[in-house]
């Protein structure tokens, strides 16, 4: 599925860099132009896309599941749930550990198991098999991002960092949208195991190009593991006011798109669309809109400020629910357009603002953005396929309407805070506290 916003699209997944305490010097470190620094660039983009087309395979097969397993789609829908809510478990002891063993090393793990799951996957013989290989594949995939920016951030000049996490996290958002068209087409070709086995072929190739070019680190000083000093760390975290809203609105975004994603297919291949699983596919093509809005975020917020960007976001994203029901494509296609830039621009403000208010422990914050923000896309994707199996469309367009207004609140909830703290800090009493 992050750093500051730079102006290179924030994906779900990426994790903010955790700098070396012993900074190297400056000569060795890698960038363009010198030996090792793009086969680092490709390897980490291989390992990005491999990842992420593995994460989101199902979601575009969810109709074909439910056909060949004869269930609902409220029950397929934990395909998708299950391996997001495993990352959003598992990303933060996951950071810990490439703390430790190195990041190469957590890298490389997670990759061979997360392929080789990929694999087993077409094969499953039950649903309830299938939901299992799931989980496990959404452990191991959150060792990824766990580790990955850590890793170019100890190896790459600061000048050159913002380039090659714009490459890791291209490949995050290619990934995550070519998984789901190469399944898609592949069910309609093969079903749906033919589809995941494609996909599963795809993420081998990348793993061993990742295997093959990654360069070694030279620059990782193992620190010991202190569980202790970690949890005072998310406690603290946990314990900031802001920081806590801006868990609750990534989740709400995520709960969105979740929702949308997860059923946008079951409502395509039904009348009136009639559309083949190819197609359907195909319409994870509006990622790349996301791609674009995410990368305009820094240039909005500095325009309108943080809480004017999120307004505009969630402003779009009804926009495009609203339009939704419609039963014409020319209504559905641009409410997904609409639903898609929002969502991308709002996650991508609200994970850089994470990153701006962390003092200390940048990574545990981003950690526990990044498993508020994937457990809201497992809530989202059930919660809307339940809602879809109950009552249709609308009912999914419900749900997700509905944490449109939550994220409101707490925008609104924000603004209220930060105006009370600026009263407080202008009277005499607030002007001495702050000069102690």
């Amino acid at each position: 599925m992050p750093p500051a916003h730079t102006g290179a699209p924030v994906i779900p997944g990426a994790s903010t860099p955790s700098f070396p305490s012993s900074p190297a010097p400056l000569v060795e470190l890698r960038s363009p132009g010198r030996p090792g620094y793009r086969r680092m660039s490709l390897a980490l983009f291989a390992a990005g896309l491999a990842t992420f087309a593995l994460l989101y395979s199902t979601q575009a097969l969810l109709p074909a599941l439910s056909a060949g397993f004869g269930v609902t789609a409220g029950r397929a829908s934990w395909t998708v749930s299950a391996a997001t809510g495993a990352l959003a478990l598992f990303v933060l002891p996951l950071s810990a550990l490439s703390e430790r063993f190195g990041r190469t090393r957590m890298m490389t793990c997670s990759m061979v198991v997360a392929v080789g799951i990929g694999l087993l996957v077409p094969f499953a013989p039950s649903l309830e098999w299938l939901v299992a290989l799931r989980a496990v594949q959404g452990a191991a995939i959150a060792g990824i991002p766990a580790s990955a920016m850590a890793y170019l951030a100890e190896e790459v000049r600061p000048k050159a960092l913002v380039g090659a996490i714009g490459l890791f996290v291209a490949g995050n958002s290619i990934g995550g949208m070519s998984g789901r068209i190469v399944t898609g087409w592949g069910a309609q070709l093969w079903g749906w195991r033919g589809g995941l086995l494609a996909v599963g072929v795809v993420a081998l190739a990348c793993a061993v190009a990742f295997l093959v070019l990654l360069p070694r680190a030279r620059f990782f000083r193992p620190a010991s593991l202190n569980p202790r000093a970690v949890g005072r760390t998310v406690a603290g975290h946990l314990r900031d006011p802001l920081l806590l809203r801006l868990y609750g609105i990534g989740a709400l975004f995520m709960t969105v798109f979740g929702a949308v994603y997860t059923v946008i297919g079951y409502r395509l291949v039904e009348a009136p669309f009639s559309l083949g699983q190819g197609v359907v596919g195909s319409v994870f093509l509006v990622y790349l809109v996301g791609t674009a809005s995410s990368a305009a975020a820094g240039q909005l917020v500095a325009r309108a400020g943080r809480r004017g960007a999120l307004y505009l976001a969630v402003t779009t994203t009804a926009l495009g629910l609203l339009l939704s029901p419609g039963d014409s494509l020319l209504l559905v296609l641009p409410g997904l357009v609409l639903i898609t830039a929002g969502f991308f621009a709002g996650h991508a403000v609200a994970s850089a603002a994470v990153s701006r208010t962390a003092r200390t422990g940048r990574a545990q914050a981003s950690a526990l953005y990044q498993s508020a923000y994937y457990l809201g896309s497992s809530a989202g994707g059930t919660l809307g396929a339940l809602a879809y199996h109950a009552s249709g469309w609308a009912a999914t367009v419900g749900i997700a309407l509905l944490a449109v207004l939550g994220v409101v609140a707490i925008t609104l909830y924000g603004s209220h805070a930060a105006r009370a703290e600026r009263r407080r800090t202008l009277t005499p009493g607030g002007r001495a506290a702050a000069a102690r």
